[in-house]
């Protein structure tokens, strides 16, 4: 599409926009009829460690997606010469689980409790068991159920919960709802209906403790949309929420609002049974379609859905590229203090192309880059740590490599287990800014994955184009187009991509590299019990090599 007939789009309210609040940054990104994407916008924002629970204020999430909006439509004002007064289909999503409660009157009743907290683990444990289906501490449920076991004042006013996505959606359309995927990672789904798991709401409903409230859990959860139905429309309200200049008109048609385990599978055309995508950013996981279910509940494995509600099996890492962006900072600060100015590009380049000359094993050197706590390996708290014998080999080459490993490591103990259950993929597509560097990300997630690995071009616009694209699908899509047809024949029909088999010589090092990581937990618990943790408030300069991050999957 040439510039004359995408201003003409732009124009004719025939662009889409989809927005996506990730961990470290909020990103708009404004989309083609074509599928190609028009604008970029982008806020940075970081969660903050209050009385004990990391969250993100309502102050922050508005202002962050008015900057963000604002980036994006100066981007298009510069580039076509135009503004944006419509837009044919939007849609929001943001990083998943998590527990924003409201009374009648809509008042955030606690502070937003995000994914990464670990504060849940008796309430998990016991759902667990009472559903027979994992429970992880992240989800919604786990939040609501641990509040209640707390006997916390507020459980007895909640009038309506949501996810972060939900609320962005709620209050800019008036409609309370979720896209099934993200819809998933609150309670239990059924993928036979589409819906919550009617077995699981009752007997949660029996529970002694939670009779003493005036609601059924049904009552206070929103309304679960598959992919491809409307769910909503701007309002001329919300539409002065994202752009308070008032250029932006309410009407445009909204999708469900989606979790960034969602939107990743569709930026990757990911949705078909035995497929697979590993996003990496602030947090990791890897996704894979299953064509029949577990043998059993596993503590590890998220059972969670595509956007139209197909079962997969999630494997979540809490921490993942934060370490090695501490890291960065510090070799960018080295090259400071002796005249060097480096770009983000230039120094995460020349980082991570000294992986290729590294050990297999990373020299024997070992690190957790938990930054906080890590469910899979037990750890309930964050301490990033690094550890070496006097004897391993200690140099750039496997620092790097090192990290790398690490960054994966916890997502590696989850995917053995499906390994034990002989789940097959077809085919794994990664995302993330971890693969900006060619070959270096690409090559070391081959290892960890032993299984080919495809990048596709539009991997740096990741989730929030995906969801831009679950809008499309909205007004779009044929009688009886699946989604996964339109994403096959329709938005991914021409894709370039690249894909990259595993090097045997790869695989055996991260594999004696996992050796360590496993042996060496012992470690990181044991420098949590010794270390406390006392917060530190984040520089400007600290903040500014955001812009080259490796955030992409939960931008």
């Amino acid at each position: 599409m040439n510039k004359e007939q995408i201003q003409n789009e732009i124009m004719n309210g025939q662009a889409t926009l989809g927005i996506e609040f990730g961990s470290t940054r909020i990103k708009a990104v404004l989309v083609a009829t074509d599928f190609s994407t028009i604008a970029v916008g982008s806020h940075e924002w970081e969660n903050k460690l209050e009385n004990g629970v990391w969250t993100y204020s309502l102050e922050d999430i508005w202002s962050g997606v008015q900057d963000a909006y604002r980036d994006m439509a100066d981007q298009v004002n510069i580039e076509y010469g135009t503004v944006i007064r419509n837009l044919s289909s939007i849609g929001f999503a943001a990083m998943m689980h998590g527990y924003m409660a409201f009374d009648k009157g809509g008042n955030l009743l606690v502070p937003f409790r995000t994914w990464r907290n670990a504060i849940t683990g008796q309430a998990a444990s016991q759902l667990t068991e009472l559903f027979d289906f994992n429970i992880p501490q992240r989800w919604s449920i786990a939040h609501l159920f641990q509040a209640i076991l707390n006997q916390e004042a507020h459980v007895k006013d909640i009038d309506f919960m949501t996810t972060l996505a939900g609320y962005v959606h709620w209050q800019v359309t008036g409609e309370k709802v979720l896209g099934v995927g993200d819809a998933s990672g609150v309670f239990p789904i059924d993928s036979n209906t589409v819906d919550y798991d009617e077995g699981m709401l009752n007997k949660f409903n029996e529970l002694k403790s939670v009779q003493q409230y005036h609601w059924t859990l049904r009552d206070i959860l929103p309304t679960v949309k598959s992919a491809g139905e409307e769910a909503g429309r701007l309002t001329d309200e919300g539409a002065k929420l994202l752009d308070p200049s008032g250029l932006l008109v309410g009407g445009a048609v909204a999708a469900a609002p989606e979790g960034d385990a969602g939107t990743g599978m569709v930026a990757t055309n990911s949705v078909k049974q035995r497929t697979a995508n590993v996003s990496a950013g602030t947090s990791a996981f890897a996704m894979i379609v299953l064509e029949k279910a577990l043998s059993q509940a596993h503590e590890d494995i998220d059972m969670v859905t595509t956007p139209d509600g197909s079962a997969v099996a999630m494997v979540h890492a809490n921490n993942s590229s934060s370490e090695i962006n501490a890291w960065a900072r510090m070799f960018k600060q080295f090259a400071q203090a002796i005249g060097v100015e480096l770009s983000a590009n230039d120094l995460y380049g020349a980082l991570f192309r000294s992986v290729l000359d590294a050990r297999p094993d990373a020299g024997g050197l070992l690190s957790y880059g938990y930054h906080s706590g890590e469910n899979i390996t037990g750890v309930n708290e964050g301490r990033p740590l690094f550890v070496r014998t006097p004897n391993a080999e200690f140099n750039l080459p496997n620092l790097m490599r090192m990290h790398l490993y690490s960054a994966f490591g916890a997502v590696k103990i989850g995917l053995d287990i499906l390994k034990q259950e002989d789940v097959v993929m077809d085919s794994v597509v990664a995302q993330g800014g971890i693969f900006n560097t060619p070959v270096v990300g690409q090559k070391i997630l081959a290892a960890v994955m032993d299984a080919p690995v495809t990048l596709m071009t539009n991997a740096g616009e990741g989730g929030p184009w995906g969801m831009a694209i679950l809008s499309q699908y909205v007004t779009m899509r044929e009688a009886g187009e699946s989604l996964a047809d339109f994403l096959e024949n329709r938005v991914f029909a021409n894709q370039d991509s690249t894909t990259m088999a595993p090097d045997p010589v790869d695989v055996a090092g991260f594999e004696e590299f996992m050796v360590r990581y496993k042996d060496g937990i012992a470690i990181e618990k044991a420098a949590i019990d010794a270390i406390s943790d006392e917060p530190v408030v984040a520089t400007v300069e600290e903040d500014e090599i955001h812009v080259g991050e490796l955030e992409a999957a939960r931008v």
